[in-house]
């Protein structure tokens, strides 16, 4: 232990629900390109989680959640091989207005409602302990990549 204080990235991750269907994008950025992962990005300075996590989707998808309809179900601190950390709040959305559509084709190859009981394999890591978290341990906490 350092005894510095963590300086953790703070994330939010939005699973946008139509019935057993949860919409995950296609990454086309260097990270994990070509992998999938929820609508998510970080939080900026003075903003609140769910206003965060509704802004992200809207950019992202151009879906519009209000941001006092969004559920949260799971917390991931994910702590990177470079060992920087990220803190990841996942919330659920279940009401919503718009269509998704991909409003980053420069980060985004594609966006696919999957049946939550059948996900893609390729799904990136960190992203993946929290939907997994949010289907099978709601309210809880995952710590992942922690030895």
């Amino acid at each position: 232990m350092s005894g510095q204080t963590a300086q953790p990235t703070i994330d939010t991750h939005v699973l946008l629900r139509d019935g057993d269907k949860i919409l995950l994008s296609q990454r086309g950025g260097p990270y994990g390109h070509g992998r999938w992962h929820l609508p998510s990005g970080k939080l900026d300075q003075g903003e609140p989680l769910t206003a965060g996590a509704a802004r992200e989707l809207s950019e992202e998808t151009g879906v519009q959640v209000d941001p006092a309809r969004l559920e949260l179900q799971h917390v991931v601190h994910h702590r990177q091989e470079d060992g920087s950390e990220r803190i990841g709040f996942f919330f659920v959305a279940t009401e919503w207005e718009g269509a998704p559509v991909n409003k980053e084709p420069e980060k985004c190859l594609a966006l696919q409602w999957f049946a939550d009981h059948d996900l893609p394999e390729d799904i990136i890591e960190y992203p993946a302990a929290g939907l997994y978290g949010c289907l099978n341990q709601p309210s809880g906490l995952t710590l992942h990549g922690w030895q």
